[in-house]
């Protein structure tokens, strides 16, 4: 998930934000993979590349929704001044919002698996109540064995006179 200040949102909408610069300690996507921003839907990555913040252009800052580069460093420095000081690695992440038809399709499955977890999870606690029943009844004959066997030891006469003397 890749999560965007508001006034961002729009500008995504619209097409003209399709990257973001992002500062982590290792990547944590990859191109081909699918993400969601809250109050846009879903994303195709198209890449995820390591830059150098001192050397990005003006170029480079107008897909991230800022006319210069130095305006897109102050936010970078706004935004991650703790990252950039404890040496965090900065990532272009290029993006694409998935059409509406393909939205609609991915929020049906992910409705569809949320729908079975609860499903697979109560076969589950079904069988780990069994299973707990089980080892329950278990214990419960062990321990009449164990009190028989301490009953019948307590009848039964001790040897006498062997080995003593």
């Amino acid at each position: 998930m890749l999560l965007f200040k508001k006034k961002f949102l729009d500008p995504i909408r619209r097409g003209e934000k399709t990257q973001t610069i992002r500062l982590w300690k290792y990547r944590r996507m990859k191109a081909g993979q699918r993400s969601y921003i809250p109050g846009i839907g879903y994303i195709a990555i198209r890449s995820v590349d390591p830059v150098e913040i001192d050397h990005l252009t003006d170029a480079d800052a107008l897909p991230d929704g800022f006319e210069t580069a130095a305006a897109l460093r102050e936010e970078l420095q706004t935004l991650y001044a703790k990252e950039i000081a404890m040496g965090f690695v900065a990532f272009r992440v290029c993006f694409a919002v998935f059409p509406p038809k393909d939205q609609q399709r991915m929020i049906d499955e992910k409705r569809c698996a949320q729908e079975k977890r609860p499903r697979q999870r109560s076969q589950r606690q079904a069988e780990d109540s069994k299973k707990q029943e089980f080892v329950d009844s278990t214990i419960d004959k062990l321990r009449k064995m164990a009190q028989r066997a301490g009953k019948a030891r307590k009848k039964a006469p001790l040897p006498q006179g062997e080995g003593s003397g």
